[in-house]
């Protein structure tokens, strides 16, 4: 995962965590908590980036205490209105939660898995004191499962929502060849700003409930409604030759975020699917809103599995 003899001795994403399991292995960047590499045989099912890169386009990042956007970075709170800072410049919204720009902490460091931790301090339009927790882990089947952890330090509840960003593909197949699958019956619609302002049942391009090639798709779109397989939301990627890999979801995700760009670094496409508790401007509209009481945690998991 280096650029060649220029590589710093140090990544732009901090300390590396390596994990390894008869066939699988994965690399965590400290940054952000990022998820940077997860290989089957040898095979990479999500978007990577050089050592002397951060993650580009939020590329594998943990989003706490909100996944996507606060709308103008505003909401409130007992009457009193609050300000977050402005993290999208571009569409005047805070985005993505507070940790982006933090390094997480090891906790626990083993062969196969790492638990990492990250503090959330009261400050700007978020007067909490949180700790969010991180557990990645490679299966015996070869599978990773993501466990997101947040824990209230506060003296007065505080509102939250988990999500994640990981990109996935599948090798060298290019990604644009590959079958999304997301078995949704509603997306929300939003304004100029990518703020919810409604819903509406899947239709037409939207409708990804029977599979649609990705490249066909300019998607920048949260679901819901989603179906439970297995107990689980699965979203799945599909190859022409039948191979998959699929991002699955405990019943905490309620939501799924698609984003596929043409922007991302070295790939002609590339897709998202972003597990989340929560839409947009949950703050605002309540809607997916959880709140952590003094002292109490919420935990919910999510994960990537192939059939290769």
């Amino acid at each position: 995962m280096t650029t060649g003899n220029n590589a710093p001795a140090v990544p732009a994403t901090g300390e590396q965590f390596r994990l390894e399991r008869g066939r699988a292995s994965a690399v965590v960047g400290s940054l952000g908590g990022a998820l940077r590499s997860f290989t089957v045989d040898g095979i990479q099912l999500v978007e990577t980036y050089p050592d002397d890169a951060i993650p580009p386009s939020a590329a594998g990042i943990l989003l706490a205490p909100w996944p996507n956007r606060v709308a103008g970075g505003r909401w409130t709170l007992d009457g009193r209105e609050q300000q977050l800072d402005i993290t999208d410049p571009a569409r005047g919204n805070a985005i993505h939660g507070l940790l982006r720009n933090t390094g997480y902490a090891p906790v626990e460091v083993s062969g196969d898995a790492v638990r990492l931790s990250a503090a959330i301090y009261p400050q700007h339009g978020y007067p909490f004191h949180l700790v969010h927790e991180v557990l990645y882990r490679i299966a015996e089947d070869g599978g990773l499962s993501v466990r997101q952890s947040l824990t209230s330090l506060s003296a007065v509840r505080a509102p939250f929502a988990l999500g994640a960003h990981p990109f996935l593909r599948l090798g060298e197949v290019p990604t644009e060849d590959l079958i999304l699958q997301v078995d949704a019956g509603t997306r929300l619609t939003t304004d100029a700003s990518m703020i919810p302002d409604g819903q509406e049942p899947v239709t037409g391009d939207w409708d990804l409930r029977s599979g649609r090639r990705v490249g066909s798709l300019a998607l920048d779109t949260a679901y819901t409604d989603l179906t439970q397989r297995g107990g689980k939301y699965r979203h799945v990627l599909t190859a022409p030759d039948g191979r998959s890999v699929q991002l699955w979801a405990g019943p905490s995700y309620g939501y799924v975020h698609v984003f596929v760009t043409d922007q991302f670094p070295g790939r002609s496409c590339a897709v998202a699917l972003e597990p989340m508790t929560a839409p947009a401007n949950a703050f605002n509209s309540g809607e997916g809103l959880r709140w952590l009481e003094p002292g109490s945690a919420f935990s919910a998991e999510w994960g990537i599995q192939a059939a290769l």
